[in-house]
């Protein structure tokens, strides 16, 4: 398997272990009432997997991209280069109009 399909599997599958984390938390802490919700309903199993499955689509997707931006080459910079930008300054210019009062 290729290195960026392993890379790709491996963080989405800790972002959805974070989710899982998550949702526990959330039921476990009984958040807006969802323990109560999701226990005394008949379609609560099916609320708390649909809970996981969004919450891990939106954390995979977020470990992906912090994993992705990580992965960057430290130049050494200390940033923008705004040090090198000439500074000039700020000379009003007087603009005449064709319209007379």
């Amino acid at each position: 398997m290729p290195k960026l399909v392993r890379f790709y599997i491996r963080h989405t599958i800790i972002g959805f272990a974070i989710a899982a984390a998550f949702v526990a938390m959330l039921l476990w802490f009984n958040v807006a009432n969802l323990w109560h919700l999701i226990s005394t309903s008949d379609v609560g199993l099916l609320a708390a997997f649909l809970l996981v499955m969004f919450h891990g689509i939106v954390f995979s997707g977020v470990q992906f991209g912090v994993a992705i931006m990580r992965m960057g080459e430290d130049d050494g910079g200390s940033g923008g280069k705004r040090d090198e930008l000439p500074l000039h300054e700020a000379v009003p210019v007087p603009v005449r109009s064709g319209e007379r009062r």
